[in-house]
């Protein structure tokens, strides 16, 4: 896999290198914002092309070059994604360095600007950054080498995965606007189209897709990618709070200070104790002694067992998609323990 996704890096390089040579005929400060979306674009796990490489070799692909421009196209996807969704979070941090806003905040600020107009500039600078990986995206699906009526299909799949992610990040947008609490099946809904569905649901398709998969199995692939997907998501928002710091790389009290709408938060305000510790949930200056109370009360109320239940049941129904609908056992045994990996990350 990893020869395949030396493929992927090749097209990404290619991308950025012409896009930037074109960038650097209009004007600098051009030039300059595509070589910050391409750093912003490297060091990631390349997680989704992966499942679309996964899926179109074991399906009997041999076109190795092609599915690599439509894994790089679902990277570049994901790079958007998570650009604007940095700028609706007003984040100026990922992965431990400034992302794009936090880059020309930066050099705003630098500049003598106030910090507020530095801050817009940034966020400003960052939703043009998005809108070119998202164009690009499509640009890189439409030159993978298919039969028109293949290219068409991949094509609605990559535009699905985007209006999905749209209205999931909507509905999560409207959740902080919410007064009142959102049950546990709406967070999951949201959850399975913010996340889900671009990072697995329609890369394993799209592989299957090329690979000129039968429909019943682009069908349960798609299924799996849907279920594992939102197990993914549900871990994710426990580590959020109970996670190790030093492994996630992610903070455990971001969450709780934003007061994020999670399966996790949602059941725990369905309990008798939820009233002690609400007016912590949402606080911006809540402390590691207050974080600490919210998770005592997490773990004593079931919350914590009950959203580590949730996100099994959903694994367990994505490995019973795997069966029964004519998947290779190859790709079964590359996909079976994607499961194990995502559930034993609370473990």
């Amino acid at each position: 896999m990893t020869r395949h996704l030396a493929l992927v890096e090749e097209v990404l390089e290619r991308f950025f290198s012409l896009s930037t040579q074109r960038a650097a005929t209009l004007a600098p400060a051009y030039e300059a914002l595509w070589k910050t979306l391409r750093s912003n674009t490297a060091g990631g796990k390349r997680f989704r092309p992966q499942m679309v490489m996964t899926a179109y070799t074991a399906l009997g692909g041999s076109d190795l070059r092609s599915a690599a421009h439509v894994g790089a196209s679902f990277e570049l996807l994901h790079t958007a994604l998570i650009v604007h969704d940095d700028v609706v979070d007003r984040d100026f941090v990922r992965r431990g360095i400034p992302n794009v806003s936090g880059s020309y905040r930066d050099v705003a600020q630098t500049a003598g600007l106030s910090l507020p107009t530095a801050e817009h500039r940034g966020m400003s600078v960052a939703v043009i950054a998005g809108d070119l990986a998202l164009t690009g995206s499509f640009r890189l699906m439409e030159r993978a080498s298919a039969n028109p009526e293949v290219r068409d299909a991949l094509v609605e799949l990559l535009d699905r995965a985007v209006f999905d992610s749209a209205a999931g990040e909507l509905i999560d947008v409207d959740f902080s606007l919410y007064a009142g609490m959102p049950s546990i099946e709406e967070i999951v809904e949201m959850e399975r189209l913010k996340t889900a569905v671009y990072s697995f649901e329609a890369p394993l398709q799209a592989g299957a897709m090329l690979a000129g998969a039968t429909h019943d199995v682009i069908a349960a692939l798609g299924e799996f990618g849907r279920n594992i997907g939102i197990a993914y998501q549900i871990v994710d928002d426990l580590l959020g709070v109970f996670g190790n710091e030093a492994a996630t790389g992610k903070t455990t009290l971001g969450d709780l200070r934003e007061g994020k709408r999670t399966a996790l938060i949602s059941f725990a305000s369905q309990t008798s104790e939820w009233n002690s510790i609400s007016h912590l949930v949402g606080d911006s200056t809540l402390s590691d002694s207050e974080a600490a109370t919210v998770r005592e009360v997490l773990e004593r109320t079931g919350a914590k067992k009950f959203t580590q239940r949730l996100a099994s049941d959903y694994a367990d129904e994505a490995v019973a998609a795997l069966h029964g609908a004519g998947i290779p056992q190859q790709l079964v045994d590359q996909l079976t323990p994607l499961v194990s990996a995502v559930v034993e990350r609370v473990r």
